[in-house]
């Protein structure tokens, strides 16, 4: 004990007295914060504005929404009515994404059919964001038996084959742009609902959920304050990967005959209207169609995985 005392003396006798003196600070410069304030948000857009390929993502998006908006009175032959006279003709400066065995205007159909792929894809995606929200944040908030019931009806949804109810809603509907709306969304909700509820499972057993349940809070007003905005980035991440999903499907369909009724036009049913074409060396009416359904697929899921990455709040710094 002895020689710890002598050994703890030495140190002290050993360190020098300046070592210990406090430096001498302004108030001003002592309470000072060195990172400044910012919001969730904006720090989410720094962290998406950081990511390159998210961004370039963002840019393709926004120019294909200006496009489809403003491009078909761009071209000089903005006309997509039916021209014999010029069928089949290649990209030139007259036409510049060629015509087609009808003699229409590529360019100017092909933003024709964005504006109709783009609207089915962004109302699907707002479809499934109302009804699985709704379902999957009461059944995760209930709990219990209420979550199992609703839980299995969506599990009976999830397993009916999809073309097989497409199908059976163009039969009883008719084909057009509303059966493909409402082909998309019959099913295309549960995803949505299986990820929400499994956020809420966890997020209302936390303290602030269950102090305003101890108030006597409603529980409308717990699912639309406390609990969906916990929520809101796994849910803004699945938005963006259902809109490409959606064109694709609506692509799909209308490729193989059960989409948009002419004489509407999508990319589907240009691609669609274009393949037989290219056995006869026409490759720009399928090339166009084919090649903005790639596009628009890629920007969607890139800005997806970014926002995925700056909505984390794991990642924040």
């Amino acid at each position: 004990m002895d020689a710890l005392k002598q050994e703890e003396h030495q140190f002290n006798s050993d360190v020098p007295n300046e070592w210990f003196v406090p430096l001498n600070k302004e108030k001003g410069i002592a309470e000072a914060v060195v990172r400044p304030s910012i919001s969730y948000w904006k720090d989410v857009w720094i962290r998406l504005f950081k990511n390159k390929l998210a961004m370039l993502g963002l840019i393709i998006l926004v120019i294909l929404i200006l496009m489809a908006i403003f491009g078909p009175i761009l071209s000089s032959q903005s006309d997509t009515r039916l021209n014999f006279k010029n069928q089949n003709l290649p990209p030139s400066s007259s036409h510049w994404f060629g015509t087609d065995n009808l003699g229409r205007d590529i360019f100017a159909r092909t933003w024709d059919g964005a504006r109709i792929s783009l609207f089915v894809g962004i109302m699907a995606a707002l479809i499934d964001f109302l009804i699985g929200v709704i379902y999957g944040g009461i059944a995760g908030y209930k709990g219990g038996k209420i979550d199992n019931l609703m839980m299995r009806i969506v599990e009976v949804l999830y397993g009916l084959p999809y073309l097989l109810v497409v199908i059976l809603l163009m039969v009883v509907m008719g084909p057009g742009l509303k059966t493909i709306i409402v082909a998309l969304t019959v099913t295309g909700w549960v995803g949505m609902a299986r990820i929400v509820r499994g956020q809420v499972l966890q997020i209302k057993n936390y303290e602030y959920v269950l102090a305003s349940k101890t108030f006597g809070t409603k529980t409308s007003r717990i699912i639309r304050k406390s609990l969906l905005p916990n929520t809101m980035g796994t849910i803004i991440v699945q938005m963006t990967l259902t809109v490409p999903s959606a064109i694709f499907a609506e692509a799909f369909l209308s490729f193989i005959g059960l989409g948009i009724a002419p004489p509407f036009a999508s990319w589907g049913v240009m691609a669609n209207d274009g393949l037989p074409a290219i056995t006869s060396g026409y490759w720009w009416t399928l090339f166009f169609p084919a090649f903005f359904i790639s596009l628009t697929m890629f920007a969607f899921n890139v800005l997806g995985d970014g926002l995925q990455d700056a909505l984390d709040p794991k990642l924040r710094r």
